[in-house]
């Protein structure tokens, strides 16, 4: 338990928070150049004289904006600083910090660029004005923070005359997410929209549009009441009311929350603290649904409206709770696909849209990189899980996809697209970096099938594989490991797929297979020091040694080991069972995904001082490998030495691996031995050799020592965000990959589909 008081923790939170706007500079965001800029050349063409030709496009054809300009990946957030969070009226400068984090969030989450403008106007039809004069600059307006009924002014006018989408994010953003969450609660109680009665607190931006949400989903008005600081909202009151409260007015001589409360299905409050009492929580229908969504303190605390209703179905506005209502999970999603269709609006299909979209997405199986970012939380769709996590990365693909449908749809969009499937795929890819360049390779898979055997099935980030390989590909997957254990993780970790139904298992303690296995192993080994009982006692423990062995018997077809322990251990065993005159493991090739590109690495695990017919055999190994990726290989034989200028050391090996290469004839380009950035730097290549046999910059590193290929790609992996896939087992026939204990599910379901490709696809 920590020592810290509340009011120590809070001092701590306030000073890590301020350093970290600080610190390394003041604010969140900067503005970078996406263009050179490096000579004067570069200057002629982004400024004068070169900009004014983009001037003259976009003046004769206005949406050649979107084509030479930014506009079309832009967003404004604006905001007044009216409303903000849980601050009040702290003006347009205060607000400057949430409205910058905003625009952080709309470039991490779907890669939107942002601008965030404070505008020191309260006047709502001036706002407006000062808004709609922002059209030629922006692709569409995020209006935040505005108070009520003001927000409602400014977004009507914005609307009725901008061209481009204007969304106020505290009404519609928190609306989506609500009405999400409120979708997958009633699933989970057993309810229906159309028979539920809601009771809800606040009457501002957010609690209106979340219960004009709750309309479009299916309650019925007579079902809602509405109730704000002065109590219930009844036909003919007179005080604080707007025609948006009017609109939810009940003919009712009742007057305050604990007289509409019984009975009530769904609470939703967007109020203030403590407004919900237990013995209210007491009197609400069977298995209540409770949204307590005040800042930072809710209308209810969730441990003491589960100790007045053990199941009630509870969702706060907090991150320390399950299901935090955060419109994170909504509108950088909304707007990546209004602009990727060029919506002149968001209208009420998108928006429904986008809460189908969100809802599906918690009752399908939960993603492993959410369940990474989240680690220890039990993220099974629930009670204690009705929408995904902000950090679920088939947000973006499944969300705005949804989005762009209904905007087609509906004929709100000026560019529709023509493959809604082409377009989810290049949102994933975003997302995630390895699936453009994987798309070959899983393609190439799509076409056999093939049965793969993980070594450790009970392992989480496996049975994750296992999952998404069934969803993904043909291949077959084969795990080995306890069934129990196995059936446990399955449903701790919310995945759908059950051992023995939906994957073959192996179960070393007992496989009615146990007495073939030991004895093929102990026939391969008995000359080698393998007795018959460490033959049993090696097939009842080492899961490697059984993954070979099935593919050695042909029940397998590749194997994939490594997810804990050393590599080379399991390549002792694979080498044993599997290894043969013409199979031989030729060398580690490591795939990394960078921000410029893809690039190669090998050997990094096999041979730690490969002899020049081993590098020539890796050499030819990668080039056959980078071919699988639809990419022409270009071999850099990789040294301290650079074309000879060292004759002692690595560089003699690889001047003799280059005429051993050259002896046969090789198809793909090939050369060295040189320094790494001549290998990346074709000018400077240019003048250490002029004429050197290679063009442009390499994409296969290949080094003389297996210590530096390795620090090289951890180097790539931890430092420059490189995304790793493989290791790739060169020389075995695709019959075995060891992969290494930082891999991920994801990374496992990449191995995957190398492994589900016959080693006659790519020679």
């Amino acid at each position: 338990m920590s020592d810290q008081t509340p009011d120590t923790a809070k001092d701590t939170l306030r000073e890590a928070a301020l350093f970290y706007h600080e610190h390394p500079k003041p604010g969140k965001l900067e503005i970078r150049a996406t263009k050179p800029m490096a000579n004067g050349r570069d200057l002629s063409r982004a400024y004068s004289p070169g900009v004014a030709e983009a001037c003259l496009e976009i003046q004769a054809d206005p949406t050649a904006a979107r084509r030479y300009t930014t506009r079309g990946n832009l967003v404004a957030v604006v905001s007044n600083g009216t409303a903000v969070l849980g601050l009040g009226n702290i003006g347009a400068l205060a607000s400057k910090p949430v409205m910058e984090g905003k625009a952080v969030l709309f470039k991490k989450f779907a890669g939107i660029d942002c601008f965030d403008i404070e505008v020191d106007q309260p006047d709502p039809e001036k706002l407006a004005e000062i808004v709609c004069a922002l059209e030629p600059t922006f692709g569409a307006i995020n209006l935040e923070d505005i108070k009520a009924p003001d927000c409602f002014i400014v977004e009507q006018i914005c609307r009725e005359r901008m061209n481009i989408p204007v969304f106020h994010d505290d009404q519609h953003g928190t609306a989506i997410v609500v009405g999400a969450a409120a979708t997958n609660a009633l699933h989970v109680a057993g309810k229906k929209f159309e028979d539920i009665k809601v009771v809800s607190t606040g009457g501002g931006a957010a609690g209106i549009a979340c219960l004009n949400m709750l309309l479009k989903l299916g309650v019925k008005r007579e079902n809602i009441w509405l109730c704000d600081i002065h109590g219930l909202v009844y036909q003919g009151r007179e005080e604080d009311m707007n025609p948006q409260k009017a609109a939810f007015a009940q003919a009712s001589d009742k007057r305050a929350l604990a007289d509409v409360i019984e009975g009530a299905d769904l609470f939703l409050g967007l109020s203030g603290p403590n407004v919900l009492k237990p013995e209210n929580v007491q009197t609400m229908a069977k298995r209540p649904i409770i949204f307590a969504l005040a800042n930072p303190n809710p209308e209810i605390m969730p441990d003491v409206a589960r100790a007045a209703v053990p199941d009630a179905i509870i969702a706060t506005g907090r991150s320390d709770f399950p299901n935090q209502v955060n419109n994170v999970l909504c509108f950088p999603f909304i707007f990546r696909g209004a602009l990727d269709v060029g919506a002149t609006t968001i209208n009420d299909e998108m928006e429904v849209a986008c809460v189908e979209g969100i809802a599906a997405l918690a009752r399908a199986t939960t993603s492993a990189e959410a369940a990474a970012a989240y680690r220890g939380e039990q993220l099974t769709f629930g009670a204690d899980y009705l929408i995904p996590k902000p950090f679920d990365p088939r947000l973006s693909g499944v969300v705005s996809t949804a989005v762009a449908k209904a905007a087609m749809e509906t004929g709100v969009a000026e560019r529709p697209l023509d493959d809604l499937k082409a377009y989810k795929q290049k949102l994933d890819a975003s997302v995630f970096k390895s699936s453009l360049l994987m798309r070959p390779v899983f393609e190439a898979a799509a076409t056999a099938s093939r049965r793969i055997v993980f070594a450790e099935g009970e392992d989480e980030r496996v049975l994750r594989a296992a999952q998404a390989i069934l969803e993904e590909t043909t291949e077959q997957p084969i795990l080995i490991g306890r069934p129990e254990v196995m059936e446990a993780r399955c449903e701790r970790f919310g995945l759908k797929v059950r051992p023995g139904i939906d994957f073959h298992i192996v179960n070393p303690e007992n496989d009615p297979r146990y007495r073939d296995y030991w004895e093929t192993y102990h026939h391969i080994m008995s000359r080698r020091g393998v007795t018959p009982d460490l033959a049993r006692a090696i097939m009842r423990t080492n899961t490697t040694a059984i993954g070979a062995v099935m593919v050695q018997r042909d029940e397998a077809d590749s194997m994939i080991c490594g997810t804990f322990g050393e590599y080379r251990w399991h390549l002792n065993y694979i080498r044993q069972v599997l290894g043969t005159k013409t199979l031989t493991p030729q060398g580690a090739l490591s795939l990394m995904i960078l921000e410029d590109g893809p690039l190669f690495i090998a050997d990094t695990h096999v041979n730690s001082r490969p002899t020049p017919d081993e590098l020539a055999r890796a050499a030819i190994g990668a080039a056959r490998h980078v071919r699988r990726f639809g990419l022409t290989p270009n071999v850099a034989l990789c040294s301290q030495s650079s074309f000879g200028n060292h004759t002692e050391g690595s560089g003699q090996r690889l001047r003799e691996a280059l005429e051993i290469l050259d002896a046969q004839d090789c198809d793909f380009c090939y050369e060295g031995e040189m320094n790494v950035d001549a290998a990346l730097d074709a000018d400077l290549r240019a003048r250490l050799l002029p004429g050197n046999r290679m063009e442009g910059a390499a994409n296969v590193l290949l080094f003389g020592h297996a210590d530096t290929a390795s620090a090289t790609r951890n180097i790539l992996k931890t430092k420059a965000g490189g995304l790793e896939v493989g290791p790739i087992l060169m020389g075995m026939g695709n019959r075995a990959h060891i992969v290494t204990p930082s891999i991920t599910a994801r990374g496992l379901l990449n191995m995957a589909a190398i492994a589900g490709t016959p080693v006659q696809h790519y020679g």
